[in-house]
């Protein structure tokens, strides 16, 4: 079971903030149909969770090699023009991913200095944009795991 959990991990937790997100979502709905009152709260938790869902999904992605690219070009090239392309790709990648990180972890500790707390729920903001580095990592992690796979296999 823990290989499955960590092996599937961006499903595993893709899947329970979703369910999270609707059953915030239908709430919402339902009270504020039957009543006149709303849970301002749950936008703010909806929309966190949304871009934790995207952040899940592109490191899935780069983990199966399912992201969006342009094979058209790609495939036309030679075997060595193949491999450069490929290599250019992660590392630009991983320059782009590691920028989030740097930027990120100083958005982290910038709300955590100031002790910024969210509008709606009174929680600490960091707590929300953690994600954007930590993620991030696990995106790069996830190329480099995607880049050796291939490297071997001759896929590339």
């Amino acid at each position: 079971m823990l290989r499955f959990i960590v092996s599937n991990f961006e499903e595993v937790l893709g899947s329970l903030l979703l369910a999270a997100m609707a059953v915030i979502a239908f709430t919402n709905v339902i009270v504020r149909y039957c009543t006149t009152f709303s849970f301002a709260w749950s936008e703010e938790m909806t929309v966190n969770f949304f871009v934790w869902v995207t952040m899940l999904g592109a490191a899935r992605a780069f983990r199966d090699g399912t992201h969006l690219s342009m094979s058209i070009v790609y495939e036309s090239l030679p075997r060595l023009g193949r491999r450069c392309c490929y290599v250019l790709a992660c590392l630009i990648g991983i320059i782009f991913f590691g920028a989030l990180i740097y930027t990120g972890s100083l958005e982290v500790m910038d709300e955590y200095e100031l002790e910024s707390i969210s509008e709606s729920l009174g929680i600490p903001v960091w707590w929300y944009t953690i994600a954007t580095p930590l993620f991030s990592a696990l995106i790069i992690a996830r190329m480099l795991q995607r880049a050796w796979q291939d490297w071997h296999t001759g896929n590339i």
